[in-house]
């Protein structure tokens, strides 16, 4: 996968993450509870594209953060 696209997409959960006032530790507390094997730390890795994301995370994180696959994958 691409570098750059990763952390477009991973710049894009921070900044809905933020939007929500969650903070990392939140998010992956979220996560957790639908059944996604997450820390903090591989949340921040994620942000900042040094971790590549699963399709059941990604699913998760666009129902926590209330957001269509769009906004997750194309600018605003």
């Amino acid at each position: 996968m691409n570098i750059e696209y990763e952390k477009e997409i991973g710049n894009r959960i921070r900044d809905y993450r933020e939007s929500k006032n969650y903070t990392q530790e939140q998010l992956a507390a979220k996560l957790q509870t639908l059944g996604c094997d997450i820390t903090r730390s591989a949340v921040a890795k994620i942000e900042v594209g040094q971790r590549h994301i699963y399709p059941d995370e990604l699913k998760a994180i666009k129902e926590i953060l209330n957001i269509t696959f769009d906004e997750l994958f194309y600018d605003k």
